[in-house]
């Protein structure tokens, strides 16, 4: 099934990836049948060191480049895969690649419920098989004031919310993350005392925006545990601690959903997290941000470039209070 929901005409021209301005280490690999090639049973590295390099990831077929994708230079497999914020596997940034290889991502399940008028529990292979796949170029901003161009692969979260047909009374989406200390050393104590399970929220029409992505991979390939696996969300235009990673539920409510890190650290840390270079950290500035390889900051742009497509969701807000 594929869900149109916007065309290359919505956005500026500038924003368009050419065809041939990304992948230069490698083309996708195509192959004959719908659906994912490869082992997919456990985790999608062998061990608990460093990460495989990206040939021996399991790999999508059929892929479409999507035209909602930047033009801005991906950064590399081995960048993206070694250098994560995921705090259920440790605070250090190199933590999650040396210890998400035993999180076991299949058999996966998740739960869609709430406020819908049909609710249902979705296999993460048959969801993926259900919705039409897409390669996005995206921008990542973190709040700690580094960033990443990150391609990933996914399809938008519209088209799974429209399936279980949210009732008029639902406002919002709130994610869960798994909670499974066994294989996840961060919820055990190795990492500060996070109230888990992770916790994230949107706005419904946050949610159905065009932009918001649910992920399961990366250069074409099935998403690293460390990224992520085997599902996770990303909206370019916030910050990435509101990309809940590994979800087991999605719910609809008519309450905002008190997101992990506002309830640890209210002071930080609000519910929209959108990229505002004019509202700093507590502890730093957002006004520059450092890009992963390279030497010298840039400015930050406000929602972090994505303000042509999604300010209008924000019309009359203040933004230094609705931080």
């Amino acid at each position: 099934m594929i869900i149109k929901i916007k065309t290359s005409a919505d956005i500026p021209s500038s924003e368009i990836t050419p065809e041939n301005a990304y992948h230069s280490r490698r083309d996708f690999m195509r192959v004959a049948t719908a659906g994912v090639v490869g082992a997919m049973a456990g985790s999608a590295f062998p061990g608990d060191d460093a990460p495989a390099d990206v040939e021996a990831q399991a790999v999508f077929a059929n892929v479409t480049k999507s035209p909602l994708s930047v033009g801005d230079k991906p950064h590399t497999f081995e960048q993206i895969t070694n250098y994560n914020n995921f705090y259920e596997f440790g605070t250090a940034k190199d933590d999650p690649a040396r210890y998400a290889g035993k999180l076991k991502v299949r058999p996966w399940t998740i739960k869609v419920d709430g406020l819908v008028g049909k609710p249902a529990d979705y296999a993460i292979d048959d969801l993926i098989n259900m919705n039409q796949l897409e390669e996005r170029v995206y921008r990542h901003r973190c709040v700690e004031a580094w960033s990443m161009v990150i391609p990933w692969v996914g399809f938008p979260l519209s088209a799974v919310l429209k399936k279980v047909e949210p009732t008029s009374k639902a406002t919002f989406v709130e994610f869960t993350s798994l909670q499974r200390p066994s294989e996840m050393p961060g919820q055990g104590g190795f990492a500060p005392n996070l109230p888990y399970p992770y916790v994230e929220g949107l706005r419904l029409d946050e949610a159905l925006h065009p932009l918001t992505l649910m992920v399961v991979g990366l250069y074409g390939k099935v998403l690293p545990n460390q990224n992520g696996a085997p599902l996770r969300i990303h909206m370019p235009w916030k910050y990435g601690f509101k990309s809940a990673k590994s979800i087991v539920r999605i719910r609809l409510t008519d309450k905002e959903p008190k997101n992990t890190w506002q309830v640890e650290t209210p002071g930080e840390y609000g519910f929209y997290a959108n990229v505002n270079p004019t509202v700093d950290h507590p502890r730093w500035s957002q006004k520059s941000e450092r890009v992963i390889g390279q030497l010298f900051q840039k400015p930050t742009q406000m929602f972090n470039g994505y303000g042509d497509q999604v300010a209008s969701l924000y019309a009359g807000m203040d933004l230094k209070k609705n931080y």
